[in-house]
C-alpha cells in the first residue's frame, strides 16, 4: 500500500473489542472522554504549557536518536503539537502521522495542521493502521498510560518501525509511583523496570533512559 495512501483514513473504534470490554478499556473509555472534552482548550493554561514543555523536550530528544528521519508517527499525538514542532526541525521529513483515540483531539489537530506533510487518523496504539516498516521514528508523550493494553501498543510500534528505527517513549515513569499499580493503575509500567521488560518483549532493543521533566516524567529510547 502506498505510504501516502495509508495515512489519511479514519479508523474509529479501532480498540479490540476485548479490551474495550475489560476493566483497562472502560477506564481506557473514560480516558478518552476526558481528553475529547478537553481538546479545545488543550494547549491553553498551565496545562498546555507543561504539554509544550514536555512535547519541545520529546523532540529534541528524537532528533538525538534519529537525526534526519524521513517518516516520522506520534501514537497519542492529541492536537499535534509535538508533530508540528517536529516538522519545523526536520524539513527533510516526508510524512509526520498521527494518530489519537479521541475524535475531538484529531478534529483539532487537522484543523491547526498548516504543513501538508501532516497526517491524523483516529485510532488506538493497539491497532495501527499502517503496513510493517513504515517509519523510522516513532514518538509517544504522556499517552502510554492511558493505553489499554500497553503491550499489544509497543509490539505494533515496533512493528511499524523500519529496523534500526527509534521508538521515543515519555511518560509517568518513577518507583514513586509503585503505591499507584495497587489502585486504579494497576497493570501499567509506571517504573523503568517494568516497561523496559515491555519493550524488550516488544523486540526493542537498548533502552535508554532520560529525565524529562522534573523526577517522574521520563522517556526511554529504544531501538528495532
Amino acid at each position: 500500500m502506498p505510504l501516502g495512501g495509508c495515512l489519511c483514513f479514519r479508523v474509529e473504534g479501532a480498540v479490540p473489542a476485548a479490551a474495550r470490554m475489560s476493566g483497562s478499556g472502560m477506564a481506557r473509555d473514560r480516558d478518552i472522554a476526558a481528553f475529547g472534552a478537553r481538546a479545545q482548550g488543550y494547549d491553553e493554561g498551565w496545562r498546555g504549557r507543561l504539554h509544550h514543555q514536555i512535547a519541545d523536550r520529546t523532540a529534541d530528544l528524537a532528533r538525538t536518536c534519529v537525526p534526519a528521519p524521513r517518516r516520522i508517527l506520534d501514537v497519542g499525538c492529541g492536537t499535534g503539537y509535538l508533530l508540528d514542532r517536529l516538522a519545523a526541525r526536520v524539513p527533510q521529513a516526508e510524512v509526520l502521522a498521527g494518530i489519537d483515540a479521541a475524535p475531538a483531539m484529531i478534529e483539532v489537530a487537522r484543523d491547526a495542521a498548516a504543513d501538508n506533510r501532516l497526517r491524523f487518523a483516529v485510532g488506538a496504539a493497539e491497532r495501527l493502521p499502517w503496513p510493517t516498516a513504515t517509519f523510522d521514528l516513532v514518538v509517544s508523550t504522556t499517552s502510554f498510560d492511558h493505553w489499554a493494553d500497553q503491550r499489544a501498543g509497543l509490539a505494533e510500534c515496533a512493528r511499524v518501525l523500519t529496523p534500526g528505527g527509534c521508538l521515543v517513549l515519555a511518560d509517568l515513569f518513577s518507583v514513586l509511583l509503585l503505591p499507584t499499580l495497587l489502585a486504579g493503575r494497576r497493570g501499567k509500567a509506571r517504573t523503568r523496570r517494568r516497561a523496559a521488560h515491555l519493550l524488550t518483549a516488544a523486540g526493542l532493543h537498548s533502552p535508554q533512559w532520560h529525565r524529562l521533566y522534573a523526577v517522574i516524567i521520563q522517556a526511554v529510547t529504544a531501538t528495532k
